[in-house]
């Protein structure tokens, strides 16, 4: 029986020619009936992709024969399964594009990249390298969320500092706002979901003052693997795909809350107004949401 899988991979690299890079990619991933997004820059390479294990595992070893891919860090997990054609239902198509970056930050012009990655990130740590950290410092250690408030919402590490932010390019302006600037003196451990945010964010605080940045080395996803639920992370992992989130145990915290009826709950949904294109966190039994959560989630308290 094929088994349905999913690859959530990024490597940071100068790339030459992205364009020529963007047409192997797409004619690569389209011969093995793949499907997902793959983004390519001139400063590399960041995909998620879904399809037949078999086809996947071509894939990669396609990808790191060119030899600036060689040490990329792929990460498996479980796709809900394969149409009749043995395409990935979690995905409606393959996109592969050229884009000024891999992750839009909207500040390319910050960003330094060589061959070993990008230039003046922060200190990566592994799952264990962290748990180290926090023996030896304690309650010194700053857990900042490099995800938008939405996947914060259904998973996060115990304690963590969420900004508000709604996309990814929020981050430029939040961390010029100074709300932070009290964090430049402690040691800050980033994360989001593979990796990749944490890379350009850990950058972009360590080019802005922040002394002890530190960057969760493969992201939740590693860490979910090494630690499952039995240790600091909490809740559900939200990702970008058919599937909405995953767990990694059996008795995994639910935290989220219901935008409409409070109720506790790791289900996300868009709005169903035309017009609208926020997300909200929405049990079942509550099933839609519309732009009256929206508009109440926008109204000042006074």
């Amino acid at each position: 029986m094929a088994l349905a899988k999913i690859l959530l991979y990024y490597v940071f690299t100068p790339l030459a020619d992205p364009v020529a890079v963007r047409l192997w990619q797409r004619d690569l991933a389209a011969s093995l009936g793949l499907r997902g997004r793959i983004l390519i820059s001139e400063h590399g390479l960041n995909g998620t992709l879904g399809g037949e294990m078999k086809a996947l595992k071509r894939y990669v070893r396609k990808t790191r024969e060119y030899p600036a891919f060689k040490h990329i860090d792929f990460k498996w997990s479980e796709g809900t399964g394969l149409d009749e054609h043995g395409a990935s239902t979690d995905f409606p198509k393959l996109s592969v594009k050229v884009r000024d970056e891999i992750v839009s930050f909207g500040a390319p012009g910050e960003l330094s990249v060589d061959e070993q990655g990008v230039v003046g990130g922060g200190t990566k740590l592994t799952p264990e390298a962290l748990h180290e950290l926090m023996a030896e410092r304690g309650d010194d250690v700053v857990f900042f969320d490099g995800r938008n408030a939405l996947e914060a919402a259904i998973g996060r590490f115990a304690g963590a500092v969420v900004p508000d932010v709604e996309t990814t390019r929020d981050f430029v302006e939040e961390l010029d706002s100074g709300k932070y600037d009290e964090l430049k003196g402690k040691p800050v451990v980033t994360y989001c979901t593979g990796g990749i945010r944490c890379e350009v964010l850990s950058s972009l605080m360590t080019s802005r003052g922040f002394g002890e940045v530190y960057q969760l080395k493969g992201g939740i996803v590693r860490y979910g693997e090494r630690f499952g639920d039995d240790g600091l992370w909490r809740g559900s992992l939200y990702v970008f795909d058919q599937r909405g989130s995953i767990d990694f145990s059996d008795h995994a915290a639910v935290i989220g809350t219901c935008a409409r009826c409070g109720s506790a709950t790791n289900r996300t949904a868009n709005c169903t107004d035309a017009s609208c294109d926020a997300e909200f966190v929405l049990c079942a039994s509550c099933d839609t949401a519309t732009c009256e959560l929206h508009a109440a989630a926008s109204t000042p308290v006074e």
